[in-house]
């Protein structure tokens, strides 16, 4: 087709950064002080404060503030490490190493794998489509004893940025460069070599499986819509009973969202090639978990498809049927996303037997509206599953905030013509979120809607950059591999 190429992912890009334990300090070196540690007139040891020093043969010794000692709050070694390697970057050395002493004692070694974390993410560029060659660090830690343990942190917190970076570039990605099944591609390529099974739904086989909800959307393009399965389930059962309990991770893959009938405004079209980060996300800790061995039993199901303008589109005012049977009148060609979660969650239940539902999307301005870059939002269904999500966020440091619904927010969803619609008059953020609940059933449900989070002018955090944040990857990763 005119205008695209064909771009495979380079797996390079989630290993361009080794990071090692070492017991000597490189010439280009991180030392990491607390607030008061050092009293000089320029360097205070204020939470992500720097100094840079240079020696008489040109190398660099950068002091880097950590903050008040005792002040503990999970991803805040993540960006304390971020910020120094953004210097390092900057300065353009490639190879230093980071003194973790000080910071291994006041946290423990376990942080080692955030730390690490925070040196990958920090050395991350935006994938340019050029073919500009990228550039590779190496990193070594002191400080901090070398043994299987400390290894092993090491190695899982470099794998997990990794996948934060796979989600990133996917996101970043222009939409005439990743089309349904390109992203179907990028995914299993991802998955080569590890205990994944891949299974791509064609168009037949979605219309076979009569999700009526998900092609509305979906048959509004001339690159037809797909949906991609992971299944991570290394807890083995005997024959004919389940392995235990199962999580399905559902992700929205709309890979460009005009908004069909309901068009949006030129100034909203921007970002419609993001809408997919949901899904992104999605593959990217299911990556993760596989490529570290995790004991959690995973299903990853992602829709994917465009939403364009097409004579055949759907148009507000039709009813479609789910492939659960449900009857949804459209109000709104633009509320796309819940239409294609809707019989993904449906699929991961009839099809899968999940167990337990998580699903992110970019999914309603409403919710980036009130919760701005920092927070995403949250609605579920469960109280103890929502407990070990909440709990996972902590341990991450990602931020989500609890959005409340009662009987009368579900009554908004209700339609005249059908069973439910995809929009409300009012409480906008809250309904979609309850329209996806309604395919949940009354199964554990956990609902992420990361539309103000999953894209950044301007990064709120130091280990963001500008665009694609890959948020979510990281707390999904810890819920599904548990406390250390």
């Amino acid at each position: 087709m005119e205008g695209r190429k064909e771009r495979a992912y380079r797996r390079e890009r989630m290993n361009a950064v080794t990071i090692e334990l070492q017991e000597q300090a490189m010439e280009n070196h991180v030392m990491f002080y607390y607030e008061g540690d050092m009293e000089t007139k320029v360097f205070h040891g204020k939470f992500l404060e720097k100094w840079a020093e240079l020696s008489e043969n040109g190398c660099l010794r950068l002091l880097a503030g950590a903050g008040k000692a005792g002040e503990k709050e999970s991803g805040k070694v993540r960006e304390i490490c971020a910020c120094a390697a953004k210097e390092m970057k900057e300065r353009g050395i490639q190879e230093f190493s980071c003194d973790m002493g000080p910071i291994a004692a006041e946290w423990g070694e376990e942080i080692l794998k955030e730390a690490a974390e925070g040196i990958v993410l920090g050395l991350y560029s935006m994938e340019r489509l050029s073919d500009q060659k990228d550039k590779t660090w190496k990193v070594a830690f002191t400080g901090a004893a070398k043994n299987d343990r400390t290894e092993k942190l090491l190695q899982e917190g470099q794998i997990l940025a990794g996948a934060v970076i796979f989600a990133r570039d996917m996101v970043n990605r222009p939409a005439n460069y990743l089309r349904p099944e390109d992203f179907a591609a990028e995914i299993t390529a991802l998955m080569e070599g590890l205990p994944v099974e891949t299974e791509l739904l064609s168009l037949s086989r979605l219309r076979e499986e009569g999700m009526g909800a998900f092609l509305a959307v979906g048959e509004s393009s001339a690159y037809p819509p797909c949906m991609m399965v992971l299944r991570y389930l290394p807890k083995k059962s005997s024959a004919g009973e389940k392995p235990g309990t199962i999580t399905a991770l559902v992700g929205k893959g709309v890979m460009c969202d005009t908004g069909g009938y309901c068009l949006k405004s030129a100034q909203s079209m921007a970002g419609i090639k993001g809408d997919m980060a949901g899904g992104a996300a999605v593959a990217a800790t299911v990556y993760a978990l596989a490529r570290n061995g995790a004991s959690a039993n995973v299903i990853g199901v992602i829709p994917m498809c465009e939403n364009r303008i097409a004579p055949g589109s759907m148009i507000p005012g039709d009813v479609v049927r789910a492939g659960d049977g449900t009857l949804v009148e459209i109000l709104n060609t633009d509320a796309e996303g819940r239409l294609i979660l809707a019989d993904a969650v449906s699929y991961a239940l009839r099809r899968e037997h999940a167990d337990r539902i998580v699903d992110i999307a970019t999914l309603t301005g409403a919710m980036a509206r009130m919760f701005g870059n920092s927070i995403s939002g949250l609605m579920a269904q469960g109280e103890a599953f929502c407990q070990e999500f909440l709990d996972a966020a902590g341990r991450t440091g990602e931020r989500f905030c609890r959005v409340p619904w009662y009987r009368e927010h579900e009554k908004m969803i209700q339609s005249d013509m059908a069973d439910i619609k995809n929009v409300s008059d009012a409480c906008p953020a809250i309904t979609a979120g309850l329209f996806i609940r309604h395919f949940a059933k009354e199964n554990p449900w956990i609902h992420l809607d990361i539309a103000g989070t999953a894209d950044v002018d301007k990064p709120v955090f130091a280990y963001q950059e500008k665009r694609a944040t890959g948020v979510g990857v990281l707390t999904m990763y810890e819920l599904l591999q548990g406390a250390r």
